[in-house]
């Protein structure tokens, strides 16, 4: 029985990245996406020195064409520091592309748990998934910071527009050797853009909506928000951050807790206490809903690929990065009505939790359960564990009675050339 790709009819946003991940990344795209699917991609390189090269004008454009297509798949990228603009020798040193993509779409990012049921959890009693919302504008990735040397007031001045009165406020006056000083800010709009995302994602999933917050006047420009778009009355509970963590580390249920940018301590606690920051989707909401940005939780795991540039094998968990494309692509079919991409996203999902579940899986997921006893029997490298998931892939309903599809695979799989990419977190 020949096989025959499905048709995605609307164009997708591919945000290609850096290091590790952009290696894996390719090998998904050959073996998980291309051999089943017939896709319009337009393709941004968002790798480090293409943005250099580009001013980074290129990740103003990506999120330019996701607004446009309503539907971007991102690899992890790198946000340099010094010694990464020493070792890139960039022209500066360039903000977080997560941050400019994440102010261009005013979205609201979701990040939800993979669960594998054979993966321990630190808090067994989280059966279910819990997805963090933070609030994604503004704040320390737009932060404008200084080094302060020796004495003398810093201040904080805001002129309206139009206006010749000014507000001057005073906010520190260093008598010493000097210090350090961060400016931040956000906006209304942000805000109820925020509320407005987080309150769809809810009713979309039908889940309970928790906010943990200090800000008030955030807190009530959020409210003010809900009221005029929702339209119902909705009740301010005051800041009970330390009681809802307490409510978070007992429940059984699923729920949406939402965060401050800030605060994403209880972001990375909630990856941890799941499992691994592996098994966590990531998905940039914009607040009409129907613009979203798909991407993996975590970086581009510098580390495995000094190994990789050495020759060395590694073993990677590229699990979300698969739920990039299926989370993206899941938007994209629902967009379009396509019954079909649907189902296949469904089943790609499937194919990673059941390769996990049958014992195929990467380092750091044995490491989980073996612990110290942990031996190369255990688990599979990088390329090892996409194949794993591939044939896990063919094994579901949707392809039985392909015969052909196996050689498709992999002889597509192995065409790939492995090659650098830029990366941002």
């Amino acid at each position: 029985m020949a096989f025959e790709k499905i048709k995605v009819a609307s164009p997708i946003v591919e945000m290609d990245g850096d290091e590790m991940t952009r290696i894996f990344w390719q090998s998904i795209k050959e073996k998980l996406i291309f051999p089943f699917l017939e896709l319009d991609i337009k393709y941004f390189d968002l790798g480090l020195p293409h943005r250099d090269a580009t001013d980074d004008k290129v990740t103003v454009e990506s999120a330019e064409a996701a607004l446009k297509y309503n539907v971007a798949i991102k690899c992890a990228t790198i946000t340099p520091d010094e010694a990464r603009v020493k070792e890139f020798n960039l022209k500066q040193m360039w903000k977080s592309p997560n941050g400019t993509i994440r102010n261009i779409l005013n979205g609201t990012v979701f990040r939800e748990p993979i669960i594998c049921k054979n993966i321990p959890r630190l808090v067994p009693g989280w059966t279910k998934p819990i997805c963090i919302g933070r609030h994604a504008f503004g704040d320390q990735y737009r932060a404008t910071d200084a080094v302060i040397k020796g004495p003398g007031k810093l201040k904080l001045v805001f002129v309206p527009e139009g206006q010749d009165e000014k507000t001057e406020l005073e906010v520190y006056n260093f008598t010493g050797a000097g210090g350090v000083a961060l400016s931040m800010y956000n906006t209304d709009e942000s805000i109820r853009a925020f509320g407005d995302a987080s309150m769809n994602t809810a009713y979309q999933k039908k889940w309970p909506l928790y906010l943990s917050t200090k800000k008030i006047l955030f807190l009530r420009s959020m409210m003010e928000g809900l009221k005029t778009s929702f339209k119902k009355s909705t009740r301010p509970t005051g800041n009970q951050s330390l009681r809802l963590q307490e409510y978070g580390m007992n429940t059984d249920s699923s729920m949406i807790w939402l965060l401050m940018l800030l605060r994403v301590k209880e972001s990375d606690f909630l990856a941890q206490g799941f499992g691994s920051l592996g098994l966590m989707t990531s998905v940039l909401v914009c607040p009409d809903g129907k613009t979203i940005e798909a991407e993996a939780a975590h970086g581009t795991v510098t580390r495995h690929y000094r190994v990789h540039q050495k020759g060395g094998e590694t073993s990677t968990n590229s699990i979300a990065s698969i739920f990039a494309w299926s989370r993206g692509l899941a938007h994209r079919a629902k967009l379009d009505d396509n019954a079909k991409l649907l189902d296949f996203t469904e089943k790609l999902e499937a194919a990673c939790v059941g390769a996990v579940e049958s014992g195929k899986m990467t380092k750091d997921l044995a490491l989980l359960i073996h612990g110290s006893k942990v031996s190369r029997e255990h688990y599979l490298n990088t390329e090892e564990f996409i194949d794993a998931v591939a044939e896990e892939l063919k094994s579901q309903t949707f392809y039985l009675g392909m015969s052909d599809l196996a050689g498709k695979v992999s002889s597509e799989g192995n065409k790939g050339e492995e090659k650098m990419v830029d990366v941002d977190e």
